[in-house]
């Protein structure tokens, strides 16, 4: 039997997450913070970062916050990372109190360095929360994660992905209602890791990004994968994370995708960075957000806290920030003092 399932965010992911949804059945409202947007998307049933691909018209479009939990069992947070704060407090006073939520958000909130499901616990108090382990509270908060582009989803290829939680009830819940014919999801109890590996990533596709503009070659881009693993791990286990997550779908599963898919974000805008353009005209010219430009700062900072070196993530930051030119940053790493090699 369907739910009624509310989708907060309309992009490229909060659309795939709807249309899966209500192919299975269930009673899907999506919701936007810009009115003219959904104004458009009512009106084309199309999403300009998916135009190939038409939205159903019983997925019900919206921007009233007043009514857009009405009825919903389960919430789907689909907006990037650095906007979630803003969007939840302006939500937060509409939403009951007992509606689960699970985010698809891959990022690190900058200057809090909180994660997704973090910042929610955070903006909604809820009670008796803990903010490392926000789903002990009243309300049940989870995270959906894995090698997941939207653009593949869109046309039902097989993915994968993992459902975390500490709730294990939750992530059985969440098991059942995403699971299609083309669409696996495993149930997965470290949300810190989970939440940590799909943030990270994005750090690395920079960097691979990079190394693709500069055109480094297959055997550049697969030894940063592996460092870049490597020390995505460290910091995951300094934090208290599990080692495996990093060695599952959350963690080298995304990484893989992510580094290597054509249509990426991230990895785009790395590789017009290799190629010498700016920060800002990349930024400019991509449609969409590039969770990994500020999520990198983010990286950085927990880095220097739990006092792990990740040498490739401070080479983006470098760059990204500090005027680095990519090839020398390419040179820094590699002529790093040499050593045995760690895979933690």
């Amino acid at each position: 039997m369907g739910q009624n399932i509310t989708i907060i965010g309309d992009g490229s992911m909060a659309t795939v997450c709807a249309m899966l949804l209500e192919s299975q059945g269930h009673q899907v409202t999506m919701w936007g913070a810009f009115a003219d947007h959904i104004a458009d998307l009512i009106q084309t049933r199309r999403n300009p970062h998916l135009p190939a691909y038409r939205i159903p018209p019983s997925i019900h479009l919206t921007h009233d916050e007043a009514t857009v939990f009405d009825g919903a069992e389960l919430v789907v947070s689909a907006v990037p990372t650095q906007y979630m704060r803003p969007v939840w407090t302006r939500l937060s006073s509409y939403l009951p109190q007992d509606i689960p939520i699970v985010s698809v958000a891959k990022g690190i909130e900058n200057d809090t360095h909180l994660r997704p499901t973090q910042i929610i616990a955070s903006v909604l108090q809820l009670s008796g929360s803990n903010i490392d382990n926000p789903d002990r509270a009243a309300r049940p908060l989870g995270a959906l994660s894995g090698p997941s582009v939207a653009d593949e989803l869109a046309r039902c290829l097989p993915a994968t992905v993992c459902a975390a939680s500490d709730d294990p009830l939750f992530t059985q819940t969440l098991q059942q209602i995403f699971t299609t014919q083309w669409f696996r999801v495993y149930t997965n109890d470290d949300l810190l890791g989970v939440e940590l590996a799909g943030a990270t990533k994005n750090v690395i596709a920079l960097a691979a990004g990079i190394l693709d503009g500069l055109q480094a070659g297959n055997n550049a881009k697969s030894a940063l994968l592996s460092r870049g693993l490597a020390e995505i791990t460290r910091l995951g286990t300094a934090m208290g994370a599990r080692y495996q997550t990093f060695y599952g779908l959350a963690g080298v599963g995304d990484l893989a995708t992510t580094c290597f898919s054509p249509t990426g974000r991230n990895r785009s805008c790395g590789e017009q960075l290799g190629k010498g353009k700016s920060l800002e005209d990349v930024l400019e010219s991509i449609n969409g957000v590039v969770e990994g430009v500020p999520t990198t700062k983010s990286v950085v900072a927990l880095a220097d806290r739990y006092r792990v070196e990740m040498p490739i993530t401070t080479a983006v930051y470098q760059v990204l920030f500090k005027g680095l030119d990519p090839i020398e940053a390419i040179s820094q790493l590699m002529s790093r003092e040499l050593k045995p090699e760690n895979i933690a």
